[in-house]
C-alpha cells in the first residue's frame, strides 16, 4: 500500500520535529519545512496528499502560502489543515475563505491532530469519487428555490442560470439543507446526513465546509443561516 504523505510547515524545530514523529508512527510519509517559501518550492517538487500549515511563518506567512496553493489549479486541491494559536479569529477565518480544510489550535494534542489529518484525508478521498456518492440520489428530482436549483442526479447546482462547482460534501450537504427550508438541523444531525452515523470526524468539520460552500455560492450563500448554539438551516 502506498503511504499517505504529509508536509509539515511550522518555522518552530520543536513542533515540527514533534508533528513528525507522531505521524511517522502512524504510517505517513513526512517531510517537513521551516518557511513558506520552502513549503511552495517542496509542494512544486514533491505534492504531498496533504499540508499542514502553520499560519506564523518568517517571510511567506502561510495565510499567504494558503492564498498561492488555492490559487493554482495544480494544487487547488491538496487538502490544508491550519496551525494556529488561540484567538487568531480573524485569521482563521480568512483561511477557512481561502479554501482551508480544517485548523487546529496550539497548544494541541497529537492524538486530536492525527483523528484530524485522518478525517480530512478520509473526506478528500471521498470528494474525489462523487459517482460513488450519489446512487441514491439519481432518481431524485431537480429542487428549486430562491435563485438555486439543484438537480441530485447531476450533481448540479445552479445559481442564477450559472453553474457552480462543488465538492461532493458541499453538494450533499447543500442538497439535506434545501430540502426543508426553515428547518434547524444540528452539527451531529448534518454530519449524520452527509457522513452517515459514527462517521468518525469532528462537528467542527461542519463549520468548514460551510464556509467553503457559502463562498463558492456567492450572494446565494446568505441562504445558509447560522443558528446560534444549535447548527444550521436554509432561508425560507
Amino acid at each position: 500500500m502506498i503511504k499517505q504523505s504529509v508536509l509539515v510547515v511550522e518555522d518552530e524545530e520543536d513542533i515540527r520535529e514533534l508533528v513528525s514523529y507522531n505521524l511517522l508512527k502512524e504510517g505517513y510519509q513526512v517531510a517537513g519545512v521551516a518557511s513558506g517559501e520552502d513549503a511552495l518550492a517542496a509542494i512544486e517538487s514533491k505534492p504531498p496528499d496533504l499540508v499542514l500549515l502553520d499560519l506564523m511563518l518568517p517571510g511567506l506567512d502561510g495565510l499567504s502560502v494558503c492564498r498561492k496553493l488555492k490559487g493554482n489549479p495544480l494544487t487547488e486541491l491538496t487538502p490544508v489543515i491550519m496551525l494556529t494559536a488561540k484567538g487568531e479569529e480573524a485569521d482563521i477565518v480568512a483561511g477557512l475563505n481561502m479554501g482551508a480544510d480544517d485548523y487546529v489550535t496550539k497548544p494541541f494534542s497529537p492524538r486530536v491532530l492525527l483523528a484530524r489529518v485522518k478525517a480530512v484525508l478520509r473526506r478528500a478521498a471521498e470528494e474525489h469519487r462523487p459517482e460513488e456518492d450519489y446512487e441514491n440520489l439519481e432518481e431524485e428530482e431537480a429542487i428549486e428555490v430562491h435563485d438555486l436549483m439543484i438537480h441530485p442526479g447531476r450533481h448540479e447546482v445552479l445559481v442564477r442560470g450559472k453553474s457552480v462547482e462543488l465538492t461532493a460534501t458541499e453538494f450533499k450537504l447543500l442538497y439535506l439543507l434545501v430540502q426543508r427550508p426553515g428547518w434547524v438541523f444540528t452539527r451531529q444531525q448534518i454530519l449524520d446526513g452527509v457522513h452517515g452515523d459514527n462517521y468518525a470526524i469532528t462537528e467542527r468539520a461542519v463549520d468548514v465546509q460551510v464556509v467553503g460552500l457559502r463562498r463558492k455560492l456567492g450572494a446565494a450563500g446568505n441562504y445558509l443561516e447560522t443558528v446560534r448554539g444549535v447548527g444550521y438551516r436554509f432561508k425560507e
